[in-house]
């Protein structure tokens, strides 16, 4: 892949999620999020971009989001389940995007606040549009995603290399 060929990286938070008597890592959706989530997927096919690969957290809101966003795309990507991602920090996010293949163009992630918003912040060096202006104003609400553009290896992906290009989150 040449540096004039950028990858596309889309950060995707879950989903609205409910609040049953059950473990953290086991919450389902809630309605809105199963409305939500759909709504997502196909802003995501309307963004154009095809995906190589999903890395999604195991977390079961994660795994339903991503299950009703991908039956939207024209295209579904290889996914992998990554536990590394519940509850991941910035830097941990990063070392998991790190070790993506060459091979892989664009990818989808599939995770939680605060370590979404954190790594789009991290990662983004420029802004183009207003996207910045927007993803600022509205945070990362559930279900939201931003896409950013990296040139280079993804092993050499880290803070302040990226552009985010697009921002959107679902109406309240």
């Amino acid at each position: 892949m040449s540096v004039a060929e950028p990858r596309r990286i889309v950060l995707f938070r879950h989903a609205k999620a409910d609040w049953p008597q059950v473990s953290d890592h086991e919450r389902p959706l809630a309605e809105r999020g199963r409305r939500d989530a759909p709504v997502a997927g196909r802003k995501l096919a309307d963004s154009g971009v095809t995906f190589d690969l999903a890395l999604c957290s195991t977390a079961a809101r994660t795994r339903e989001t991503w299950k009703l966003a991908v039956a939207e795309l024209p295209d579904r990507p290889r996914t992998v389940y990554e536990e590394r991602i519940y509850e991941a920090s910035p830097g941990e996010l990063i070392a998991v995007l790190n070790e993506t293949p060459d091979d892989v163009n664009n990818i989808v992630l599939i995770g939680h606040n605060p370590g979404v918003q954190a790594l789009s912040e991290i990662l983004t060096a420029d802004a183009e549009g207003d996207a910045r202006e927007r993803l600022d104003r509205r945070g990362f609400p559930t279900a939201a995603f931003c896409v950013l553009t990296y040139s280079g290896p993804w092993k050499g992906l880290e803070p302040g290399t990226a552009t985010l290009v697009d921002y959107w989150a679902p109406s309240e």
